[in-house]
């Protein structure tokens, strides 16, 4: 195992190339913070979250984010999208490095763009260096690249953790934080938990942003920020402003002939953790007597996923109809009902197009409703977004929650 490590990092070393090294390793010492956000889920929300509370703080900050829509983001807040030829490479980081190390920036937040362990560590030992490490959560997810069970996940996601610096962490498993805890030791850092309780994080808040942000990642980002100097008041007043992850959970309001219904884009998460998570946050977020209606888009090759969000479904407390959509539904649908869904409470839907999930959907909802859109984007998915952002009371912005 030791051997074929030394060899993936020699050959990653290799195709670096020699004087690119030299020019990274003083790109590095330029950079005086460097923060590498790592986890399952909300990884660019909180890389935003950070760069954005430490700008606020007169830290000048660059960052790059590697989820739904890979951007680098300068110091003043501006950012572009990255052009990529071919499929994503670590070296980004690099690349991202230097922008920052040119722009004479004192801190750079990278989210980790690596998924196989030893990449993860590569990235964190060569590229990165962090003096910060983040790990946001340890969900069961890419468990056929990390796995095959969420203890390996965690094990992985150790990878990132930084040499004589802080590691910061959302994670709530006592078995996971244990772990974390442990590596940092061995590694010389510190490892602190970051909770909504312990930040104070409060519903105005989390009001402040015009889309939900989760307490936990808020929290996170808090916690780095104010280690690192930045008042908490000047950070959140930062993380208000700044623009959120095309990936945030955004809600439009629609007023669809006499139905008042608020839709909810949970197509993102995509774990059953975290599904199950934002399910719980926004039923506190919209309270009151509403009809709750769950849409589950499914994939036909992605069946193991399909099966993991059914047996959710029953797991929702409030929740009145859930419409199975997509291809290869049955699985799903099954899961839910061997898990205790009523069948009364299921529609399925296969290979449906947009405008027939739209209908049927506010079908179930007489007069105020909520949807939450769940699983897979893929397909139907952007279609059932898009048809009910175009009709939402203002379609030209996402209207505060």
């Amino acid at each position: 195992m030791i051997y074929a490590t030394l060899g993936t990092l020699l050959c990653l070393l290799l195709a670096f190339g020699v004087l690119e090294y030299r020019a990274h390793r003083r790109n590095l010492a330029s950079v005086p913070i460097r923060i590498h956000v790592n986890g399952t889920r909300g990884k660019s929300s909180v890389t935003r979250l950070i760069a954005a509370g430490l700008r606020a703080g007169g830290i000048a900050t660059c960052a790059k984010t590697t989820g739904s829509a890979p951007r680098m983001i300068l110091e003043d807040g501006a950012e572009y999208p990255i052009q990529r030829q071919g499929r994503a490479n670590i070296i980004e980081q690099a690349r991202a490095l230097s922008v920052a190390a040119h722009r004479n920036a004192r801190a750079l937040v990278l989210e980790c763009m690596a998924l196989n362990p030893r990449y993860q560590a590569f990235c964190e030992e060569v590229l990165v260096r962090s003096t910060v490490g983040v790990i946001t959560n340890i969900r069961a997810d890419h468990l056929d690249v990390m796995g095959p069970t969420v203890a390996d996940v965690a094990k992985a996601l150790c990878g990132t953790v930084p040499r004589n610096g802080l590691l910061a962490t959302a994670e709530s498993d006592e078995a996971h934080l244990a772990l974390m805890a442990d590596v940092a030791r061995r590694q010389g850092s510190t490892c602190v938990r970051a909770t909504p309780e312990g930040q104070k994080v409060s519903a105005a808040d989390l009001g402040g942003f015009t889309y939900i942000e989760h307490p936990d990642n808020v929290a996170l980002a808090l916690e780095v920020c104010t280690r690192l100097g930045v008042p908490r008041e000047k950070a959140i007043a930062g993380m208000w402003s700044a623009q959120p992850d095309v990936g945030v959970l955004r809600v439009v309001h629609l007023d669809f002939f006499g139905k008042k219904v608020d839709f909810i884009n949970g197509f993102a998460a995509n774990d059953p953790d975290s599904t199950l998570a934002i399910w719980h946050l926004i039923a506190e977020r919209f309270p009151g007597e509403r009809s709750r209606v769950v849409l589950l888009n499914c994939r036909a090759d992605r069946v193991h996923r399909s099966v993991q969000l059914g047996e959710i479904l029953p797991r929702m407390p409030g929740l009145d109809t859930a419409i199975v959509t997509g291809t290869g539904t049955r699985p799903a649908v099954e899961a839910a009902l061997q898990r205790g869904m009523p069948v009364e409470r299921l529609i399925t839907l296969e290979d449906a197009r947009a405008d027939d999930i739209f209908e049927r959907t506010l079908s179930q909802i007489p007069g105020r409703g909520l949807v939450y859109g769940i699983g897979n984007i893929g397909g139907v998915g952007h279609a059932v977004v898009e048809y009910f952002e175009k009709r939402a009371v203002d379609p030209a912005k996402t209207a505060r929650a």
